[in-house]
């Protein structure tokens, strides 16, 4: 099979792409309790009709790209609750056709809409410590430990019908090496999108400059987007400003909505600064290259449909 970039092709008939918003604030403003170590990946389990609606809610709300509810999602943190290897695939397989259904439900509630997407979330290995890694990237782990990890999830992924995926929330070089080298290796038709949490805007929570992330992913054609997620609202432009400098790659945006995360008690707290401005950033995100654009923890549909919105203005 030969590399589609489906993104390219979307963004032919769009300014840019509308990504969904959080999957776990919503599931928890539906009832659901997310203080665990598998977050919304519990609810695959407990209630996964629940995450089909949360994706319809967000299509309807103008999202063009489901991201999956597979980022705490994998083989080893699933056994640590005593699931079995074959389930927990099963359940991420299961990830990937809820967002799939969701979207084709969509389109037949709306004829002619434009082409949607459905991106396989793969969370670093600092997700599946659950103690704020994804935050850091202290950890260390060889290539083939990351590929191992990786591995399981992204091929039931695929297995569930996914368009592309989402490496996102990557805090670590050395986990983004092993991650494209093993799509290259045995995944060669599947684009992915990369997207990082920052020490500041010119590196990576590890400290690698983004110029060296850069410089290697551009021999990978399936890195067909670049960008930053899961990092405070303040800080999104400037990041972009430094990648848009360093690749002519279409850059991904979803931030938080401007809380901040205590990672002992999981839980938010507001800054003090107001939520729900993701829509005030739009012009300065698209003139800092941004063609991917949506929102991370605690964002909601309102969000969304507040970006889709500036969507049909631009």
């Amino acid at each position: 099979m030969s590399l589609i970039d489906p993104v390219q092709h979307a963004l032919q008939h769009s300014p840019f792409l509308v990504l969904d918003g959080a999957m776990a604030t919503e599931l928890e403003s539906r009832g659901c309790n997310l203080a665990d170590s598998l977050w919304s990946a519990k609810v695959l389990l407990e209630n996964p009709q629940l995450i089909y609606q949360v994706h319809l809610d967000y299509f309807r709300a103008g999202a063009q790209v489901a991201i999956t509810a597979s980022y705490q999602a994998t083989p080893a943190g699933f056994a640590a609750r005593g699931i079995s290897h074959e389930q927990s695939l099963e359940l991420i397989t299961q990830s990937a056709r809820l967002a799939c259904q969701a979207r084709e439900d969509y389109l037949a509630e709306h004829s002619g809409s434009p082409a949607l997407l459905v991106a396989g979330s793969v969370g670093p290995y600092g997700a599946f410590l659950a103690d704020g890694s994804e935050y850091r990237g202290d950890y260390q782990r060889t290539a083939v430990e990351f590929q191992d990890f990786h591995r399981p999830r992204i091929a039931a992924l695929v297995e569930g019908g996914v368009d592309l995926l989402a490496c996102e929330t990557q805090p670590s070089f050395a986990e983004t090496q092993a991650l494209v080298g093993l799509l290259a290796q045995e995944f060669p038709a599947l684009p992915a999108w990369f997207s990082f949490t920052l020490r500041d805007s010119e590196h990576l929570s590890d400290g690698t400059p983004l110029a060296t992330v850069v410089s290697f992913l551009k021999d990978y054609p399936q890195v067909i987007a670049l960008g930053v997620n899961c990092i405070a609202l303040e800080k999104t432009t400037a990041a972009l400003t430094i990648l848009h400098q360093l690749t002519a790659l279409p850059l991904v945006v979803y931030p938080n909505s401007g809380e901040q995360y205590d990672a002992v008690t999981k839980t938010w707290h507001h800054s003090g600064e107001a939520c729900h401005q993701l829509a005030h950033y739009l012009p300065d995100w698209l003139a800092s290259g941004a063609r991917l654009i949506g929102g991370c923890c605690r964002t909601t549909p309102a969000d969304i449909a507040s970006i889709a919105a500036g969507a049909h203005r631009h």
